[in-house]
């Protein structure tokens, strides 16, 4: 019998912070999740979209982090209203990741992401350019459930409570 494999761990102790865009369809809460780009996740869906969210460095801003890599990975700026902390999460890498949600909307056709490069195929000397959200869409939180990484489904627990407790 083979032996399970243990996670890696990021003992990096990395940090990324995000923002949840969410909006009411209908009477539902929906979501706006990202796809992440580059032929590794190319034909995955399940448990694998994600918060728009991206790395901090040692002493930036927490929330302005979150902003510029929302505006990166949408190319819109995030709206401006009350934020609602989303608290934080560890993925199975052991990255910490920290959100905020906040209402608006956006159109998933208009986003476009900022692009990374990567040696493609694998040792082929050639290198590509990808985009490091490919696409985005919105989601109620059932099927926001099956799509987003299973350690980031708590954001959309919270974000459920906090939103529920504030109708309008």
């Amino acid at each position: 019998m083979a032996r399970a494999r243990k996670p890696k761990v990021d003992e990096s102790g990395r940090t990324s912070v995000g923002i949840l865009l969410w909006r009411k369809r209908k009477g539902r809460l929906e979501v706006l999740l990202g796809h992440p780009g580059g032929p590794y996740f190319a034909g995955k869906d399940a448990d694998h979209w994600t918060v728009l969210k991206g790395e901090v460095e040692p002493g930036e801003d927490l929330l302005a982090v979150a902003r510029r890599e929302f505006a990166e990975e949408t190319g819109h700026q995030p709206p401006d209203g009350p934020l609602l902390e989303l608290g934080d999460i560890r993925q199975k890498s052991g990255k910490l990741v920290l959100a905020w949600a906040v209402e608006g909307d956006l159109d998933p056709e208009s986003a476009v992401s900022n692009t990374f490069e990567m040696e493609w195929p694998p040792r082929s000397g050639r290198v590509q350019e990808f985009p490091e959200i490919d696409r985005v869409a919105w989601f109620d939180l059932r099927e926001a459930g099956v799509r987003i990484k299973a350690a980031q489904a708590p954001f959309l627990d919270r974000l459920e409570r906090d939103v529920t407790k504030d109708p309008h």
